[in-house]
């Protein structure tokens, strides 16, 4: 069986830096390689290229073991490549591949001009059910004049990561899935892992395209958890007496359930489970179906960000203030893509209110959309804001549970802090 020892990695974003640092951190010799050269300058001087807890600590564990270039083609000395570029959505809810491609491309010509045979490309990416088979293989093929599988291998492999949980998600995985051209390539993926990962995780083997369709359904399924609560939420809400925390903790207490995503509060965002759910909706048309359950599950989430407007419209007058605390789509991220406070505090300036806003993460620095707003800075400075009617807590940071408030601000939030 290959073994792989040195691994490159394309793309050095939110999960590819993640991914070079924690193989380096692991023993692994690992080449980054990104077209910014602002994230090359800083792999190379010890810094994270972003930022995310404990990356800065895990570059410096394996700092000897990890560099980074702009250039692809020293990637051919690796034994394999693992490309983490965006696969943006496209109207029609697929994803795009074209970036995947731009990564693949110039290391495919690389390997031809050097005859170097039994690459490894692995795709960590998500990507439309079919495109890997239909679109990747084949370009790899013409490019390196070969067959798949036996000239070279490729395997899917997309992380289930959390933002703000990275490190850990990655190293401590509840799963591995591999979806490989050859058994060769994916248990040399598999031998790879059991050494990368801290924990014993279940390594689920299967064909690329069962792996692209697993991948989309594990996150379309926590999203139907999400929604089911939040449909739950609303309509226990028309029940005075009814407590949605109390139901949701007895539900949690049957195995086939469980406690996990079954917590009243918002709508889910982010850049995955929402693209994602829609991508079962699109594959499931593709092939003359329909896929119901994730469209519903997408239609309440909108449903339930209409709810949290329409309440907080309810508590406050045209030309109040509005706090809107937390627009980041979960804790401990900077990333407020189709997050709940987002969406309400948009829409709140739409229809005519003065809206303030703060998040520990996303900030003017680094989430550009907060720029639309006026930014507190310093959420303390609510005890002395008077002209604040209400403050709406949307992202469930620990840190707003001990805030302070005027006398006369309202706090509204779904969360249980």
């Amino acid at each position: 069986m290959k073994s792989l020892q040195k691994i490159s990695v394309f793309g050095l974003g939110k999960l590819g830096g993640c991914i070079a640092a924690t193989l380096a951190a692991r023993g692994f010799d690992v080449l980054g390689v990104d077209i910014d050269p602002e994230k090359v300058k800083k792999i190379n001087d010890g810094f994270p290229p972003v930022e995310e807890p404990l990356l800065a600590e895990t570059i410096k564990a394996g700092r000897s073991r990890l560099r980074a270039t702009t250039d692809p083609r020293e990637a051919v000395d690796t034994d394999a490549t693992c490309f983490i570029p965006p696969s943006p959505s496209l109207p029609d809810g697929s994803f795009s591949t074209e970036f995947l491609l731009k990564a693949m491309q110039p290391l495919a010509k690389a390997c031809k001009e050097k005859n170097k045979k039994g690459h490894l490309f692995i795709c960590n990416s998500t990507t439309t059910p079919g495109a890997i088979d239909s679109v990747l293989i084949p370009m790899l093929e013409r490019e390196l004049a070969g067959v798949c599988g036996k000239d070279f291998g490729f395997c899917y492999n997309p992380e289930f990561i959390a933002l703000g949980n990275v490190i850990s998600g990655l190293l401590e995985p509840d799963m591995v899935l591999i979806g490989e051209s050859d058994p060769e390539h994916g248990a040399a993926l598999e031998a790879l892992y059991k050494k990368y990962n801290r924990n014993q995780p279940r390594i689920a083997r299967m064909s690329i395209i069962s792996a692209e369709l697993t991948k989309i359904s594990l996150n379309s399924y926590i999203t139907m958890k999400i929604s089911f609560t939040n449909q739950l939420r609303m309509i226990a809400e028309q029940f005075p007496k009814a407590n949605i925390h109390h139901m949701l903790d007895a539900l949690g207490a049957d195995s086939r359930i469980g406690k996990k995503y079954l917590r009243a509060g918002l709508s889910y965002g982010g850049p995955c489970f929402p693209r994602d759910n829609r991508l079962v909706a699109y594959t499931a048309r593709q092939v003359g179906l329909e896929a119901p359950l994730a469209e519903a599950s997408d239609r309440v989430n909108q449903r339930t960000n209409q709810d949290l407007f329409e309440k907080v419209a309810k508590l406050v007058e045209k030309k109040d203030t509005v706090a809107v605390l937390g627009l980041s789509y979960k804790p401990d991220t900077y990333i407020t893509e189709e997050a709940s406070g987002l969406y309400l505090a948009q829409q709140l300036k739409r229809h005519g209110y003065r809206v303030i806003v703060h998040d520990y993460g996303a900030t003017p620095q680094t989430a550009p959309t907060v720029h639309e707003f006026e930014y507190l800075a310093d959420p303390t400075e609510l005890q002395k804001r008077e002209d604040v009617k209400l403050a709406v807590i949307c992202c469930p940071w620990p840190q707003y549970s001990s805030l302070k408030f005027a006398k006369n601000t309202k706090v509204f939030t779904p969360w249980k802090l």
